[in-house]
């Protein structure tokens, strides 16, 4: 693409406009190359001088004729995502509602083969979902095609291997039909290298906490540690076992909450320790990760969705309007802000970015006290006679 011309440039050309100079190059008109000095400032953009045009005009004309100069085919941008070619694997989607489905969503719009892992539980009813239809308004991309997943998984992060799922979910009917191939993160992990071989990209959008609704005072030690393993160690042995199967360059990330270091009442049995001990692993597992497979890790702290997870916790749309009346950006956060985040941090244009921890929150974070306290509110003092 033709760059814009200097402002000494423009100069140049408006002074050979104001003394004639276009009118002795015949070829100008029809976007050949200038047979004058011309030639060296505008490097064929095609300048047309037929009729009366102002100066300023003839500014404005030439500018524009710089930006849109391609051939014969409208500008276009050099930079976007790329991800064709690219095999990722999003873990803890459920339905067409959350944060893994945008991201999933985002990473399908940039070229991506997508295959997911669902929780066991949900398989089911998120494949009869998927064949009526019933996604597909949400599966639509921006050419009008549908997100297509290559393989759906079943899944549960909670069990490393074979070893480790007790009997009563072993021989639990749902669990009973994931098949001989299981759902342990091993087995997941080696199912997805029989089928596909290498991958790219691994998303971990799972959480769990059983006692999320209790005070941490009130949380017991089984439901602390069911939360840690749900949700935080889960991210850990997931990159373990992805990891061997990642190319080099690949990309790891999971989603974090601000009450890993803010107080949120309400976010309870665990949880914002799980939170807390997720972000610090991501800082471990970019340099250990990073190191041994040649992949970054990351992790989002996304703002309150309406989700059907989050709506599980009780006081979601408490925080939605906290975090729209508080926010230096006061919107509601859409679940495709998340995705496109992700996107990024997915993507070779962040390949110089891990270990870190990126807000999408619409700025909430940054907020020191809520600007829509009572307690902020002066009052005037009555005037006393």
């Amino acid at each position: 693409m033709a760059s814009i011309p200097t402002q000494g440039a423009s100069r140049a050309v408006l002074s050979a406009v104001r003394n004639g100079a276009l009118n002795r190059c015949p070829t100008v008109s029809l976007g050949g190359a200038l047979p004058c000095k011309l030639n060296r400032i505008y490097q064929g953009i095609p300048i047309r001088t037929a009729g009366r045009r102002s100066i300023a005009n003839e500014r404005k004309h030439i500018t524009t004729q710089a930006v849109e100069s391609n051939g014969s085919a409208p500008a276009r941008a050099g930079l976007s995502i790329d991800l064709r070619g690219k095999k990722a694997f999003v873990a803890g989607v459920a339905d067409d509602q959350g944060f893994g489905w945008a991201i999933a969503k985002a990473l399908a719009e940039a070229g991506a083969e997508i295959s997911l892992g669902v929780w066991v539980p949900a398989l089911n009813i998120f494949e009869s979902n998927l064949r009526r239809g019933k996604f597909d308004a949400s599966r639509k991309l921006s050419d009008g095609s549908l997100m297509e997943f290559v393989k759906v998984y079943p899944m549960d992060a909670v069990y490393d291997s074979p070893e480790d799922v007790p009997e009563e979910v072993a021989t639990n009917k749902r669990y009973a039909a994931a098949g001989d191939k299981g759902f342990t993160v091993s087995q997941c992990a080696k199912n997805v290298e029989a089928d596909f071989g290498k991958i790219d990209i691994i998303v971990h959008s799972l959480a769990n906490g059983p006692e999320v609704t209790k005070p941490l005072l009130e949380t017991s030690r089984k439901g602390y540690l069911a939360a840690i393993s749900a949700s935080s160690y889960s991210f850990v042995s997931m990159v373990q076992r992805f990891g061997p199967i990642m190319n080099p360059g690949g990309a790891a990330i999971s989603l974090t909450y601000l009450a890993s270091e803010r107080i949120i009442p309400g976010y309870g049995g665990g949880m914002s320790s799980a939170k807390a001990a997720l972000e610090s692993d991501t800082r471990v597992l970019a340099f250990e990760a990073g190191r041994k497979f040649q992949i970054r890790v990351n992790t989002i702290s996304a703002g309150p969705l309406g989700s059907r997870a989050a709506k599980a916790i009780g006081f979601i749309d408490d925080m939605i309007r906290y975090s729209y009346a508080n926010a230096p950006i006061q919107k509601a956060l859409e679940a495709r802000e998340v995705g496109n985040a992700a996107a990024f941090l997915l993507s070779p244009m962040a390949s110089a970015v891990t270990g870190s921890l990126v807000y999408v929150d619409n700025g909430l974070n940054a907020m020191g006290l809520a600007v829509d306290s009572e307690t902020l509110v002066r009052k005037e003092e009555p005037v006393s006679a």
